[in-house]
């Protein structure tokens, strides 16, 4: 079994990678935690850096607690939430993680919803974590 957890550094995505490193303990799963960013030019190559090294501190928590774990940035050019779940297909995941945060429709509407598009349009089960 495959968990991927949908990672920005907030703290609900941490609450996932926790809920996460759970469930793989309970089914004998993997885990890959994935950040997805549009686009990787000059400019952005500081926020590049500090998703690396976020990412790469939570692999180490998962991995500590005796679970496989592996992360992923991608910069493919794609929203996060189309990025995401072709990552998904593309890895055959068995169960996504995403951490939700409460937003005006407003909100929704300037910035979009990474998590509303992924909950409706995952081919596998989705767990959200507040």
């Amino acid at each position: 079994m495959k968990i991927m957890v949908c990672f920005d550094g907030s703290k609900s995505s941490k609450e996932a990678v926790r809920l996460a490193t759970e469930h793989a303990q309970a089914f004998g799963a993997s885990v890959a935690i994935v950040t997805s960013m549009v686009k990787g030019t000059e400019s952005e190559r500081k926020d590049i850096k500090k998703a690396e090294l976020d990412l790469e501190y939570e692999k180490n928590i998962v991995a500590n607690e005796g679970v496989p774990c592996e992360y992923h940035l991608l910069i493919r050019g794609l929203s996060a939430g189309e990025d995401l779940l072709h990552f998904a297909e593309e890895q055959k995941i068995d169960e996504i993680i995403i951490g939700i945060k409460r937003r005006s429709k407003v909100e929704k509407i300037v910035f979009g919803s990474t998590a509303q598009y992924v909950i409706l349009k995952a081919l596998c089960p989705v767990v959200t974590v507040k």
